[in-house]
C-alpha cells in the first residue's frame, strides 16, 4: 500500500500548510480600531450562523445514520458520520479565516496591491488546503481500515448531506442580506454600498462568507471525495486490482504537491488576472507531469491510455474555467453586450443577460462530453471516473481561486465603512473586481466538475445494479417516466430555492425599512443593530432549507421504491443533463449582470445614477439569486440525488 501511505502523508502535508498559512495571516496587522470593528461584526455573525446551521445538521446526521446503519450496515452508517464531520469541519476553517482576512487585506492594500492579494489568495488557500487534505485523508484512512470502496460510498454521502444544506442554507442566507441591504440602502435610501448606517450591511458581509467560502468548500469537498471513492469502485467492478483502486489516490496526492507549489508563483500588481492564473496554470502542469512520472514509477501495470483519460478531464476543467471567464468578466464582449443593453431599461437587460447565460451552456456542455467520449475511449467507464478526478485534481489552487474573491470583497466593504482613505478604497475594490470574475470562474469549474463527478456516480450505479445499457425507447414507460422525473427535478428544485429567497429578502427589507423610519440612523447619531439583520437572515435560511433539502434526498429513494431501479437510473439521467444545463446558465447570467453593473459603475455608460446604471442594478437584483443560489445549489443536486441512489441500492433491491 506504498501509494495510499504516500497519499496520507500529502494529505497531511496539505493540511500542514493551511496551518503554516493560517498563522502568518493572524500575525498581519489588522487595521485601525474601525475596521477591526466591523470585521468582529462579521466574524460573529458568521459564527452564529454557522453554530446554528450544525445544529439543524446534526439533526438530520443523527436520523439518515440510524437509517443507514440499519438497512445498509453499521460499518457504512460510521464512514457517513466520518465524513460529514470532515466536511463540516473544512467549512468552519475555510470561514474562521476568511473572516479573520478581511481587515487584514484592507490594511495590507495600503503598502501595494501585490500584498493585499497575497493575504486574500493566502485565506483562500487555508480553504482548498483543507479541502483536499480533509477529503484525501479521510478517504486514505478509511480505505486502509476497510480495503473496500463500497464503504466510502457512506463517506461521499456524508460530505453530500454537509454539502446540500450549506449551499442551500448560504445561498439563501448571502443573498436575504444583499439583496435586502441594496434595494433599501442603495435604492431607497441612495447612499453608498458598504455605507455602515445601512443595518443590512454586516449580514451581506457575512454572506459572502457564508455563501462564497462555507458554501463552496462543501460543495467542492463533495465532489472531490465522490469523484475519487466513485472510481475506486468501479475500478473494482470492471478492472478488478489494487492498482486501479490506488491510483485515484495517487492523482490527490500528486494534485496536492502541485497545488502548494503553484501558491509560490502567485504574486504581483501589474495584471492581477494572470498573477491568479500563473498559479494555477502553473499547478496544472506540474499535476500533469507528477502523475505522468508516478504512473511510470509506482503504476507500471495499469496503460498509458489511462494517463490520457486523467488528461481530458484537466483540460476540460480549464477549458469551462476560461469560457466561465468569457462569458462573466466586464472586459468581454458578452457582459459589455449586457450593459449596452441596459441603456434601453431594466427589459433589455434582463433580456441579454438570461440569453448570455442560455448561450454560455453550449461550449462546457460540449466540453463535458468530449473529455467523456475521449475518457470513454481511452479507458472504457474506469476513463470517465478517473477523467472526473484529473479535473479536480488542482483543488487545493483552483478553490484558493475562487474563496479569494469574498476576502476581496469583505476587504472593499470594511475599507469603505471604516473610512480607510479613497486610495485603500479603491484598491481594495480593484482586488473585488477580480474577485467577482474568480468567482464566477470558480462557479463554472463547481458546475463542470458536479457534471463529470455526477457522471461518474451515474456509472457507478449502474454497474452497483447491473444494468449494462438504459434502454429509453417508448416501449418502457417506466424508464421514461424516471427520465422526465429527473429532468424535472432541478426546475422544482430551483424554484423552491429562488421563492425561498424572494420570501426571506422581503422579510429584510422590512426589518430594514423599520431602523430607518425608526432610529436616527442616516445622521450618524444612533448605531443600526447589526445583529437583528443578521439574526433575520439565519433564521430565513435554515427554515427555508429543509423543504429542498428533503427533495433532494427522498425524490430517489421514492423513484427506486415505487418504480424500480432501472425507472432510477432514467432519473438519474434526466436530472444530470438538464441540472447541468440550468447551473451554467444561471450562475453565468448572474455573474454578467453583476459584472455589467460594475463595468456601468466604473465609469462607462453614465456610470452611477445614470438610467443604464439603475436598469444594470435591477438585472443584478435578479441575477443574486441565480448565480449565488440556486445554480450553485444544482450542483450538489445532481450529486445527492447520485449518491442517494448509489447508497440505498441494498433497500432497492
Amino acid at each position: 500500500m506504498p501509494s495510499a501511505i504516500f497519499a496520507v502523508i500529502f494529505s497531511l502535508l496539505a493540511l500542514v500548510f493551511a496551518g503554516f498559512l493560517t498563522v502568518r495571516i493572524k500575525k498581519k496587522p489588522r487595521g485601525p480600531e474601525k475596521a477591526r470593528e466591523m470585521s468582529d461584526h462579521i466574524k460573529k455573525g458568521a459564527r452564529t450562523f454557522l453554530s446554528q446551521e450544525f445544529k439543524y445538521l446534526a439533526v438530520v446526521v443523527v436520523v439518515i445514520t440510524t437509517v443507514l446503519a440499519y438497512f445498509v450496515g453499521v460499518p457504512t452508517a460510521s464512514t457517513f458520520v466520518f465524513g460529514a464531520f470532515l466536511s463540516s469541519l473544512t467549512g468552519a476553517i475555510g470561514m474562521y479565516t476568511a473572516t479573520s482576512s478581511n481587515s487584514r487585506t484592507s490594511e495590507a492594500v495600503k503598502n501595494s496591491l501585490g500584498e493585499g492579494l497575497k493575504v486574500a489568495f493566502s485565506s483562500g488557500t487555508v480553504m482548498g488546503m483543507s479541502v483536499v487534505g480533509f477529503g484525501l485523508l479521510g478517504i486514505s484512512i478509511l480505505y486502509l481500515i476497510f480495503l473496500d470502496p463500497g464503504v466510502l460510498f457512506g463517506f461521499a454521502f456524508g460530505a453530500s448531506t454537509v454539502a446540500l444544506f450549506a449551499r442551500v442554507g448560504g445561498g439563501i442566507y448571502t443573498k436575504t442580506a444583499d439583496m435586502g441591504a441594496d434595494l433599501v440602502g442603495k435604492v431607497e435610501e441612495d447612499i453608498p454600498e458598504d455605507d455602515p448606517r445601512n443595518p443590512g450591511v454586516v449580514a451581506d458581509n457575512v454572506g459572502d462568507n457564508v455563501g462564497d467560502v462555507a458554501a463552496m468548500g462543501a460543495d467542492l469537498f463533495e465532489s472531490y471525495v465522490e469523484a475519487i471513492v466513485a472510481t475506486m469502485a468501479i475500478g473494482v467492478i470492471t478492472i478488478g486490482g489494487t492498482s486501479v483502486v490506488l491510483l485515484p489516490i495517487f492523482v490527490g496526492a500528486a494534485g496536492i504537491a502541485a497545488s502548494i507549489i503553484g501558491y509560490f508563483f502567485v504574486g504581483g500588481e501589474d495584471n492581477l488576472h494572470w498573477a491568479l492564473n500563473r498559479g494555477t496554470f502553473g499547478a496544472a502542469l506540474l499535476t500533469v507531469v507528477f502523475i505522468f512520472f508516478g504512473m511510470r514509477t509506482l503504476f507500471p501495470v495499469i496503460d498509458l491510455d489511462v494517463f490520457y483519460s486523467i488528461l481530458s478531464g484537466l483540460v476540460a476543467g480549464m477549458v469551462i474555467g476560461l469560457v466561465t471567464e468569457y462569458y462573466t468578466a466586464s472586459k468581454h464582449k458578452p457582459t459589455r453586450g449586457i450593459a449596452n443593453e441596459s441603456t434601453g431599461g431594466a427589459a433589455t437587460n434582463i433580456i441579454a443577460g438570461f440569453s448570455t447565460g442560455m448561450m454560455s451552456t453550449f461550449i462546457p456542455m460540449l466540453t463535458v462530453c468530449a473529455a467523456m467520449i475521449l475518457s470513454y475511449y481511452f479507458a472504457g467507464l474506469y476513463g470517465i471516473g478517473i477523467a472526473s478526478i484529473g479535473m479536480l485534481s488542482t483543488l487545493g489552487i483552483t478553490l484558493a481561486t475562487d474563496c479569494y474573491g469574498p476576502v476581496a470583497d469583505n476587504a472593499a466593504g470594511i475599507a469603505e465603512m471604516a473610512e480607510m482613505g479613497e486610495e485603500v478604497r479603491k484598491r481594495a475594490e480593484l482586488l473585488d473586481s477580480i474577485g467577482n470574475t474568480t468567482a464566477a470562474i470558480g462557479k463554472g469549474f463547481a458546475i463542470g466538475s458536479a457534471a463529470l463527478a455526477s457522471l461518474t456516480l451515474f456509472v457507478a450505479y449502474t454497474q452497483e445494479v447491473g444494468i449494462e445499457a438504459v434502454d429509453v425507447a417508448l416501449t418502457d414507460p417506466m424508464i421514461v417516466t424516471g427520465l422526465f422525473i429527473g429532468a424535472l427535478l432541478p426546475f422544482l428544485f430551483s424554484a423552491l430555492t429562488m421563492k425561498s429567497v424572494g420570501r426571506s429578502a422581503s422579510k429584510m427589507i422590512d426589518e430594514i425599512r423599520r431602523q430607518f423610519d425608526d432610529m436616527d440612523i442616516l445622521s450618524g447619531n444612533e448605531d443600526p443593530d447589526y445583529s437583528r439583520c443578521i439574526q433575520i437572515s439565519t433564521d430565513s435560511a435554515l427554515k427555508e432549507m429543509v423543504l429542498p433539502g428533503t427533495l433532494a434526498i427522498l425524490s430517489p429513494i421514492v423513484v427506486g421504491l415505487l418504480l424500480g431501479t432501472e425507472a432510477l437510473a432514467g432519473m438519474l439521467a434526466g436530472n444530470i443533463s438538464t441540472g447541468f444545463l440550468l447551473a451554467v446558465t444561471m450562475a453565468n447570467a448572474g455573474g454578467a449582470w453583476d459584472n455589467a453593473k460594475k463595468y456601468i459603475e466604473d465609469g462607462n455608460l453614465g456610470g452611477k445614477g445614470s438610467e443604464a446604471h439603475k436598469a444594470s442594478v435591477v438585472g443584478d437584483t435578479v441575477g443574486d439569486p441565480m448565480k449565488d443560489t440556486s445554480g450553485p445549489s444544482l450542483n450538489v443536486l445532481i450529486k445527492l440525488v447520485a449518491m442517494t441512489a448509489l447508497i440505498f441500492v441494498p433497500l432497492l433491491l
